[in-house]
């Protein structure tokens, strides 16, 4: 799908088609309000593929912190957070 910018009111005016866009197309909008870009369209999938790439990345920091930590005392890591 395409990246459109798209004023606030113009997006308003044609909300409904822009949905179907975002959904059959897999357009993109970016709402733009006072010349600043304040949200974005997006298809339901998108959304969904960047709600799991998220989560991935954080649990693999997670990961990552866990094994370069996973030989320090509970005592001292209890330290470091108070």
């Amino acid at each position: 799908g395409m990246e459109n910018t798209i004023g606030a009111f113009e997006a308003r005016r044609k909300f409904g088609q822009l949905l179907e866009e975002a959904f059959y197309n897999k357009d993109a909008f970016i709402v733009q309000g006072s010349g600043r870009e304040m949200a974005a369209i997006v298809s339901i999938d998108e959304y969904r593929k960047w709600q799991k790439l998220a989560k991935a990345m954080a649990m693999q920091m997670v990961r990552e912190v866990w094994a370069r930590n996973q030989d320090v005392p509970v005592a001292e890591l209890e330290a470091d957070v108070d």
